[in-house]
């Protein structure tokens, strides 16, 4: 298929997302569409998938002009798009939401479950998509959920296929499956527009690159172009793309945690027996392929998760029984990997969740009454201070992108005094002219005295970021290194290798592990 937009214009009252914008994908073609959060690329794929209208311009295939009113309209006519918020049914099974909207049914209008299984199984042998067809989706990691949508889109004959941050939620071993996947596809015709603002992946994987910026097309460029002009393009400046910091000077142990073990919804040991410390005035990362009690150690510290055994003090004051309010008012702050479910209420403002956990005392309130003019001024501030892109402060946060979702939850933990600040995947989703800021602002708080402990699947995120590195697996500390250890290193002791292990086997059989 040969797909043309010409000229789409979308504005959103005196917003104008989309400006003229003209864009070619060739058959079978791997297309990047690069560009920062807020720059209007989903609105034009949302656009092309029939989600939304365009004020002007046409849309055309093999030449002809078509009218895409709705989603429907666009997988008829060859269209598929993999959302960055999935739209499964959690309870559902796998075939149950691929058959959505398009059931078959044998003798008694029953729904025929078996084709369904069956063309799931066809989909995922063809394209080495491995899911289980009867699995509930919502037992499934994130990874299969993404499997479990390009399978539906595939489902329905797409031809060309649209990638909305397919990667913001995925490992970097789950990375690497998918643009495997995506080589196939290519390799059978599909085209693929792959939406990111990933410079490592773009490169990975592109035939041609279209850079977009506050929803203008601005250049493109070849996939050979480096990180430093690819980012310089997006954001329309240049930008450092290394952590600049100073040796740490770490004072006295600010969290303690002691044999701490965490059992998980399903009754497994998630944590088993850790100890750590981190100190005032550091970084420590915690580094592990997902899945292995990262996530449950970090809402533990919270009070999301309760403990098993073990404790926490942070601050000298043992906090291990303590709820969460009372911990937030210890002086920790936390980013949550799921800024959707647990970092912001979507339905408030953005100035009411910059407030979230500073409301009850002045100047926001007074006694039972919200004070709005400093809630309102407090947003102001934080806006301009953090570069958050929304119309108004008023505006619902789920009308941001994800990436001025996530500053919303930074600007909101860094706007009071902390003795720890615990953040999980702390610039998932971000592109990389947000992701130079919020880096620094970390070190900043780094370098204010505050503790600060990282969970991250980004491995050069923990390299730029970390002072001291605990890799985790099966739930305990293997090894707690420097910033300076080899990926290939870093990579064995997350498969389960201690430390010393780790250094004999990678000294003897160097890799290339993480070049993605």
């Amino acid at each position: 298929m040969h797909l043309e937009l010409s000229g789409l214009t979308r504005s959103f009252g005196s917003l104008v997302a989309n400006d003229s914008i003209d864009l070619v994908i060739e058959p079978g073609e791997i297309h990047c569409l690069l560009g920062e959060n807020g720059a209007g690329k989903s609105t034009l794929m949302n656009m092309l998938y029939g989600l939304l209208q365009p004020d002007s311009g046409e849309i055309l295939i093999n030449g002809e002009k078509v009218t895409i009113n709705s989603p429907s309209q666009a997988i008829a006519h060859g269209i598929g798009m993999v959302h960055q918020h999935f739209m499964l049914v959690p309870v559902f099974t796998v075939a149950e939401n691929i058959m959505l909207g398009r059931e078959t049914t044998r003798g008694g209008g029953v729904l025929d479950r078996k084709q369904a299984y069956a063309r799931v199984r066809e989909l995922s042998d063809r394209y080495g998509l491995e899911v289980d067809p009867g699995a509930l989706v919502e037992d499934i990691p994130v990874g299969v959920q993404q499997r479990v949508e390009i399978i539906k889109a595939l489902a329905n004959d797409a031809e060309v296929l649209i990638l909305d941050e397919p990667t913001a939620v995925l490992t970097p071993s789950e990375i690497d499956d998918l643009i495997a996947v995506m080589r196939q596809f290519k390799a059978d015709g599909t085209s693929i527009v792959f939406i990111t603002h990933k410079l490592k992946e773009v490169q990975a994987i592109a035939d041609k690159i279209t850079v977009i910026r506050r929803g203008k097309v601005v250049g493109e460029a070849e996939p050979s172009a480096s990180e430093e002009e690819l980012a310089e393009l997006m954001v329309g400046r240049a930008v450092d793309l290394v952590v600049d910091k100073e040796i740490a000077q770490p004072g006295a142990a600010a969290l303690e945690i002691r044999g701490l073990s965490v059992i998980d919804e399903r009754g497994h040991t998630a944590v088993d027996g850790i100890d750590l410390e981190v100190r005032a005035g550091e970084i420590v990362a915690l580094a592990g392929v997902q899945g292995n009690g990262q996530s449950e150690l970090a809402e533990a510290l919270l009070g999301l998760t309760p403990i098993a055994a073990g404790t926490i003090t942070v601050g000298g004051k043992d906090i291990s029984r303590t709820g969460t309010r009372q911990r937030l008012d210890a002086g920790i702050g936390y980013v949550p990997e799921d800024r959707a479910r647990d970092g912001f209420v979507g339905s408030f403002t953005v100035a009411e969740n910059l407030v979230l956990d500073l409301f009850r005392w002045p100047p926001f309130s007074k006694g039972v009454v919200l004070q709005t003019e400093a809630i309102g001024q407090n947003a102001t501030e934080r806006v301009a201070e953090f570069d958050i892109r929304t119309q108004s402060i008023d505006l619902p946060v789920s009308s941001l992108s994800g990436g001025n979702q996530q500053k919303v939850v930074l600007a909101r933990e860094l706007s009071r005094p902390l003795k720890l600040l615990v953040a999980s995947q702390p610039t998932r989703g971000v592109d990389v002219g947000s992701i130079e800021f919020l880096h620094k602002r970390i070190v900043r708080e780094r370098d204010q005295g505050t503790a600060v402990l990282i969970v991250s699947t980004e491995l050069d995120e923990i390299a730029a970021l970390a002072d001291r590195i605990a890799v985790m697996y099966r739930g305990r500390i293997v090894g707690i290194v420097g910033p300076q250890t080899p990926r290939d290193e870093l990579g064995l002791m997350m498969a389960g290798a201690s430390q010393q292990e780790a250094e004999a086997e990678a000294t003897e059989h160097p890799t290339t592990l993480g070049s993605i």
